[in-house]
């Protein structure tokens, strides 16, 4: 079997690269989402709103830089063209999105595919004998999970 530095199938850990660089690009897609919500969400909901999302794509921040930074780790490249993000993602594009309730229903729809996509690497990981990607996979799987309770909450389900 062929090694890493880090002790892992170097052609796992591969695989493992390509699934994080396509968690990267749908979180850069949810981050540009919740930017554009921030900036145009309209109504009674605004302070409250606006808050909670600039809350989430400064987190958003955070993650996008932890996941490029388990890439590289891992021996990868990080995905960084706009072109690159739009071609490996699934999460839904919100275009000039001002309602609370659609903008809130944008970020509950993008979280779950991003849990769908996470939970599919964590499967990969654990396969792999990787913790430090499972690790990760599980703390985010754990945080969303968390915020889509929340916001389903506030739409009243």
């Amino acid at each position: 079997m062929n090694k890493s530095i880090l002790g892992l199938d170097k052609e796992e850990s591969a695989n493992l690269v390509d699934n994080l660089n396509g968690l990267l690009s749908n979180f850069q897609i949810y981050y540009q989402n919740l930017r554009g919500l921030h900036w145009n969400i309209k109504g009674k909901n605004f302070f409250e709103l606006h808050v909670k999302f600039e809350e989430l794509y400064t987190d958003s921040q955070v993650k996008i830089d932890d996941i490029a930074e388990r890439i590289l780790t891992l021996q990868g490249k990080p995905l960084h063209t706009f072109t690159d993000y739009i071609e490996n993602s699934s999460v839904p594009v919100g275009k000039d999105i001002s309602n609370d309730v659609e903008a809130v229903n944008l970020v509950v729809n993008s979280l779950s595919e991003l849990l769908k996509i996470e939970r599919a690497i964590l499967n990969a990981s654990d396969e792999s004998n990787d913790e430090g990607t499972n690790a990760m996979m599980s703390d985010l799987i754990v945080e969303q999970e968390k915020t889509i309770w929340m916001l389903n909450s506030w739409l009243g389900k």
